[in-house]
């Protein structure tokens, strides 16, 4: 079974390719932030290392992530708990979400949550991750 004809990593119910694999795989611009947030978690997934930089804006994108290294991460699930845009300019806007993972994938070893408030800017129609906090 190919990765485009199962169920989307971000938990959203729908198959990957009409969901998170058209960003990820067509360059096609998700049209929210918590669209964004959630194929930069299916890219994580699948570790999609070029997307996941792409979407990472300039101002604090790293030179690598060395996702390679994270062969050993086994992500079991993403809960979005909220997505606000700035009504001001909507231009900007936060996804808060939970991500569980085990690392290593030894048995019994409890899974590990990821509780992160992620900040998002929008240029020139594009969404773009900026940073987050872990509340």
């Amino acid at each position: 079974m190919t990765v485009a004809s199962r169920v989307c990593c971000c938990d959203s119910g729908k198959f990957y390719a009409p969901c998170c694999g058209r960003f990820i795989e067509n360059d096609e611009h998700a049209p929210t932030a918590e669209a964004l947030m959630r194929s930069r978690y299916s890219a994580y997934v699948l570790r999609h290392e070029v997307y996941l930089l792409s979407t990472w804006h300039k101002s604090t994108r790293p030179a690598s992530l060395q996702l390679d290294h994270a062969a050993t991460t086994q992500w079991l699930g993403l809960d979005i708990k909220r997505h606000v845009v700035n009504a001001a300019d909507n231009d900007s806007a936060i996804v808060e979400f939970v991500a569980r993972f085990k690392i290593g994938g030894r048995l019994g070893k409890r899974a590990e949550r990821m509780h992160e408030v992620s900040h998002f800017i929008r240029e020139q129609g594009c969404w773009f991750y900026v940073d987050g906090e872990h509340p």
